[in-house]
């Protein structure tokens, strides 16, 4: 075995079926799963997240293999799949568990998020200020299985695709 490339990174981009249909295109990750992070009680059920009431992001959870595809490539796919300058709100999607977050999981992911946002910031592709939060990973639950890889069993409606 050579050295382990494999990494988790955690994001929260509106809707997480689009957000896990966009990331599982990208080579180099190997699983997604959806599920529900950054909130204030344990094994939220999707109605609980819902309500906005639980403090909890729709989020989801990525395993990639670095060696394949880098942080900052993640980032950038994060950035083009959800406009993150829309506080608590993705399209008609309106709500706390909609907000824009990079949960990071190590001192590299944070710093690599705060340049990539500042990049964006400046880079004048967006006219408003980003509202993305850059927040410690910490307990994610796994949504319940008829959310995961929802569009590939098929699923429609509900959130929006780009």
């Amino acid at each position: 075995m050579g050295h382990v490339t494999m990494e988790r990174a955690t994001f929260a981009a509106g809707c997480f079926w689009g957000v896990e249909a966009n990331f599982r295109k990208v080579p180099g990750v190997i699983a997604t799963a959806v599920g529900y992070t950054g909130g204030n009680f344990e094994n939220p059920t999707y109605s609980d997240v819902c309500t906005g009431k639980t403090g909890h992001a729709e989020a989801v959870d990525i395993l990639f293999d670095s060696a394949v595809v880098s942080y900052e490539q993640l980032l950038e796919v994060f950035w083009k799949i959800h406009d993150p300058t829309t506080l608590n709100r993705q399209g008609l999607d309106i709500g706390t568990q909609y907000r824009s977050v990079i949960f990071y999981h190590n001192e590299e992911q944070r710093a690599a998020a705060i340049a990539s946002k500042e990049r964006m910031q400046k880079s004048g592709k967006f006219k408003q200020p980003i509202v993305t939060e850059i927040v410690p990973a910490s307990t994610f639950y796994r949504a319940e299985d008829y959310h995961q890889q929802y569009f590939e069993k098929g699923g429609m409606g509900g959130c929006m695709l780009h």
